[in-house]
């Protein structure tokens, strides 16, 4: 037979291109996915060279985004939504509202009507949990109040776009758009609300069969299959789930594909199987999904760029600048400290795969101009490859907000009565430890205090833990451990311990160099993450005994392994101490060229504080 494999040959070319654009994106500091966008752009029709087949690569890309939201879905959490819903789910929404206002501002401005703006604006308002999870994980911050506060923001992003996915189709013809397939114009002035109804009962009918039916038959389903032993026929079924459901959600309920795969996914979650069929859909949603992204790449015209300076630098300020700053406001004026604000604000401060998902959609009901979807492609490689920068701001700016008078007005004033404790209990604290931080570790040093009669103060900013620890007749204040009025709250200078049990090295530094400002002779105990921090807390003097925790988490493993094979307790207790002593070379990494400029601008801005 003499014909070209289409098909093939454009997936070769976009995997191949994929594969060497996000190996020079990795290898210079940028996210991988740069480097995706990048080779669709070397390999579409607006550059000269290899092509590939743009309308293959968008199909193909529909399998991605099938894939991406089936895996949304199954990592979606409501539990861990639940845990931050007071900053979450209200600043999301602020923030969303503020910033899809700005994006239509801009699309007005720039001619595309108020359909178009609308998209922009929507577009530029959620940001990738891709880029963010890779950042926080760079960063080892994944277990972190501020990376579950981020997280938590951009899963109730995501929710708020399925639905704009659902309620898109319908409104397009009343906003200068096509009706979109299974949505037929009217002419009455009804049928928009008509519409909108009709779209969201569908919606709510497939949801309904899916948590009732589909959260029964799915599991019991993979369950038998995993009975059979056969891991391709395990893989098969998880596939066919994602894929079949969602074709199923579009051809029988007229909802999009992604609402099918993101109601598969929550329902998969259910089940005990869960974690193997995630870990099955992964390979095969990592491969499409990099398609997905060569595809969106391939629609990006370089001419344009050129051409267009201005608007691009607008739709970027708007994401990295302004987006940053919206986000910043809200979670300080919720009465969180600096750090979480600016982790916060840093992980906003880029667009991904659901701005092209929009961008797409916007482009099919011809809301969106080409130029727009230009903008959006061209804003989301240029936030996400500054997205570094933002990150290596957060340590320098958090210097310099963390002791300005309004905020800490603002953090007193949110505390009302739990910033403040009573006479009485002043009176108690005497020779008492003070624990700096009421987390994972907090929590389980307090109740050993308390079980043996020693009297202790919480200093934390967490408003629901305080109201809990008062309530069991435990002291605690609400504030800033790294200010100097709250360590002196909890009556530092007549303590005979203070317990830094914090997360963040920047705040644990700060928190041991106002203790001692107070009171020089204080027993301090820090929680560090590596040698060199426990070094330089020691070389600040006084009694500071730094706990490195990987490394006790090794001794005391070391520890149990020796007395398996037969060492006398005292023995392994020995060899422990020796361990415990030893100082541990962290291996030799190769900066990256990126990585250099982010250091130099960080030490700069770090240098001008002087």
């Amino acid at each position: 037979m003499d014909h070209e494999p289409v098909l093939i040959s454009t997936i070769a070319i976009g995997l191949t291109a994929a594969f060497i654009g996000g190996f020079i994106a990795r290898r210079i500091g940028l996210p991988a996915i740069v480097g995706y966008i990048v080779a669709g752009v070397a390999i579409g029709p607006f550059t000269p060279g290899l092509v590939a087949d743009p309308s293959i690569a968008v199909e193909l890309a529909e399998i991605g985004v099938i894939l991406l939201m089936f895996g949304v879905g199954i990592h979606f959490s409501f539990r861990d939504l639940a845990a931050v819903r007071s900053i979450a789910v209200p600043g999301a929404a602020i923030q969303i509202a503020v910033m899809t206002t700005l994006g239509t501002a801009l699309g007005l401005a720039l001619g595309y009507g108020i359909g178009g703006g609308l998209e922009l604006g929507l577009a530029i308002s959620v940001a990738s949990t891709v880029v963010l999870l890779r950042a926080l994980e760079d960063r080892d911050e994944l277990d972190t109040e501020q990376a579950k506060i981020a997280v938590g923001w951009l899963i109730v992003q995501d929710l708020f776009m399925v639905v704009v996915l659902v309620l898109l189709p319908v409104i397009a013809p009343s906003l200068g758009g096509i009706p979109a397939e299974g949505h037929g114009a009217s002419g009455s002035s009804a049928a928009p609300l008509a519409e909108i109804a009709f779209a969201v009962g569908r919606a709510a009918i497939f949801a309904i069969v899916m948590v009732v039916a589909g959260a029964r038959a799915i599991p019991w389903l993979l369950l038998q299959v995993a009975r059979l032993g056969s891991r391709e026929l395990f893989t098969l079924a998880v596939l066919a789930v994602a894929l079949g459901i969602a074709y199923a959600a579009s051809s029988v309920f007229g909802v999009s594909f992604a609402l099918g795969a993101f109601l598969a996914g929550l329902v998969v979650s259910e089940s005990d199987m869960s974690h193997q069929a995630a870990a099955d859909a992964l390979p095969l949603r990592d491969a499409f999904a990099v398609l997905f992204f060569v595809s969106v790449g391939m629609l990006l015209d370089p001419t344009y760029l050129v051409a267009n300076p201005l608007a691009i630098g607008a739709v970027v300020a708007l994401i990295v600048i302004a987006q940053p700053l919206v986000a910043l406001a809200i979670v300080l004026v919720f009465g969180h400290r600096p750090r979480i604000a600016l982790t916060v604000a840093a992980g906003l401060g880029q667009i991904g795969e659901f701005s092209f998902i929009v961008g797409t959609l916007g482009l099919t009901l011809g809301l969106l101009p080409d130029a727009g979807f230009q903008l959006i492609v061209a804003g989301a490689l240029l936030s996400i490859a500054l997205n570094p920068v933002l990150f290596a701001l957060i340590e320098p700016l958090d210097r310099r907000l963390r002791d300005r008078r309004w905020l800490r007005a603002l953090t007193q004033r949110r505390g009302g009565d739990l910033a403040a404790i009573g006479t009485d209990q002043h009176a108690a604290l005497v020779n008492h430890a003070v624990i700096c931080g009421y987390g994972r570790v907090g929590r389980l040093i307090g109740p050993a205090l308390e079980r043996r009669g020693f009297t202790y103060a919480v200093i934390t900013q967490q408003r629901d833990e305080v109201d809990r620890l008062r309530a069991r007749g435990v002291i605690a204040i609400y504030g800033d451990a790294a200010h100097t009025e709250v360590l002196q709250m909890a009556d530092v200078p007549r303590a005979r311990l203070v317990i830094v049990a914090t997360s963040e090295p920047n705040e644990t530094r700060l928190i041991v160099e106002r203790v001692r400002a107070l009171d020089p002779g204080v027993d301090i105990v820090v929680r560090t993450h590596s040698d060199s921090e426990a070094a330089h807390l020691r070389s600040l003097g006084g009694k500071v005994q730094a706990v490195h925790g990987e490394r006790e988490l090794a001794v005391q493993m070391a520890r149990y392994s020796l007395r398996r094979f037969g060492l006398s307790s005292a023995e392994a207790e020995a060899v422990a101490q020796g361990l415990r002593g030893r100082a541990v070379a962290a291996p030799e990494r190769r900066q990256r060229p990126l990585e250099a400029v982010v250091a130099r601008v960080r030490d700069r801005i770090i240098a001008s504080r002087g």
